[in-house]
């Protein structure tokens, strides 16, 4: 939720970021409204408040008439104060119905645009070129099947389309990736958790993923729980309706969970392959902190992300993602895409986001220090995503004989393993 302060002090911002993200410009002036017959119907309800409130020590020493009027006024402005009571009721949801509607503020510098504009701010590591090695580029399905990784048929057949099973190196690429990530986030100085997939409500609302995202959600309607879309919902919820102490601020995590998504709106869009799925394994990097450290913060992720995809030798490029194709709850967004041999082109396989304080106030997450009481930031980003990265092994590490190297840094956790070998 954004700061009811900026609606009311420069409304103008608010309407720069609507414009920006493609949304309802005119919303800024409902809100307003919203705000004037709420501030509006407190006033009155104070006012009759105070009222009975001096009347009722009136009514202790008056006698005779005087007091039987004080009486009487003072039962008619009971129901006043019953009524102007519903009314703030009344104001107070819808004010913040509208305000739930808005996205968090975009970040002045974000470039302005949608889904189909991608600015590409860096490119590191160069593609290998199969053909010069004489290699004809199979993607990683075929690849998959090749050294019995992949079985996407048998997916189906158990769980429906967009599910699969990783059998044999492709399990253990999982397991080597998990264990590669959790050695790389407890360098960086994250706390390991593994949050729980199912969550209430107010945890989905309050992350932003009831609103925009609401038809990729999974839900369990007979509990009135939701499937996780990433940690990053657990996490924010973690320090709901708490304090923190400033002076152990950051606060780090880094958490592993399935994700589920229904991928909704991606009809015919990479259906072959674990690109695309409605269930992968994430770990996810989960950040608390102060809302004056929150753009420092958001760089240090993405520094984490690049460090983890350059040591696995991933060509990639980090993209600043466009206004109008952020998520409800970023303020700024980075994805970085990985190289894809067999379609030639990058491919997203992380991102990392700014939530500046959008989260925390629908959460009630607040910090304590000189300043008071006041909303927390957070931050995500993915450290890896099982299913896309194993995807960007296969592709990049294939050999002409359909075996797949092993990036050197996970071979520790394969007890030396350099090859999988094709078994068909």
């Amino acid at each position: 939720m954004i700061d009811p302060k900026v609606l009311r002090t420069d409304p103008d911002r608010l309407r720069r970021s609507q414009r920006a993200r493609g949304e309802s410009v005119e919303l800024v002036d409902t809100a307003i409204e919203a705000d004037e017959a709420r501030r509006a119907a407190i006033g009155a309800f104070e006012s009759a408040r105070a009222e009975q409130k001096s009347l009722g020590s009136q009514v202790a020493r008056a006698k005779g008439d005087e007091k039987a009027a004080l009486l009487a006024r003072t039962k008619e402005l009971s129901g006043q104060v019953k009524a102007f009571q519903l009314q703030v009721d009344a104001a107070e949801a819808r004010f913040s119905e509208v305000m739930k509607s808005f996205g968090n503020i975009v970040i002045d510098g974000v470039p302005a645009g949608g889904e189909d504009d991608l600015y590409v701010i860096e490119t590191n590591g160069t593609p290998r070129d199969f053909e010069a090695e004489g290699i004809q580029v199979r993607d990683h399905l075929e690849i998959g099947e090749i050294i019995g990784g992949i079985d996407m048929e048998r997916g189906a057949k158990v769980s429906g389309s967009r599910f699969y099973f990783l059998t044999g190196p492709g399990a253990l690429l999982e397991f080597a990736l998990i264990q590669y990530a959790l050695s790389k986030a407890l360098e960086w100085g994250f706390r390991p958790m593994i949050p729980p997939a199912l969550v209430k409500p107010s945890a989905m609302e309050g992350t932003g993923f009831l609103g925009q995202a609401a038809e990729d959600v999974y839900r369990l309607e007979r509990d009135d729980m939701y499937l996780v879309g990433t940690a990053e919902v657990p996490l924010a919820a973690y320090h709901s309706d708490e304090i923190l102490d400033a002076g152990k601020l950051p606060l780090r995590y880094a958490g592993f969970s399935p994700a589920y998504r229904r991928e909704a709106g991606s009809y015919g869009k990479d259906t072959r392959g674990i690109f695309r799925v409605h269930w992968f394994d994430k770990f996810e990097m989960f950040v608390y902190c102060l809302p004056e450290d929150a753009e420092a913060e958001h760089e240090r992720l993405l520094g984490y992300e690049k460090e983890f995809i350059s040591s696995l030798g991933i060509p990639f490029q980090v993209l600043d993602v466009a206004a109008g194709d952020l998520g409800l709850s970023a303020a700024r967004k980075y994805d970085c895409y990985g190289w894809v041999p067999s379609q030639q082109r990058y491919r997203e396989i992380t991102s990392t986001s700014n939530c500046t304080e959008f989260q925390a106030r629908r959460l009630g997450i607040r910090l304590r220090d000189e300043k008071g009481p006041r909303p927390a930031a957070t931050l995500n980003g993915t450290l890896c995503a099982m299913a896309r990265m194993i995807l960007m092994i296969l592709e990049n590490y294939q050999n002409a004989d359909g075996s797949v190297t092993v990036p050197e840094v996970l071979r520790p956790y394969l007890g030396g393993r350099e090859v999988f070998e094709a078994i068909s």
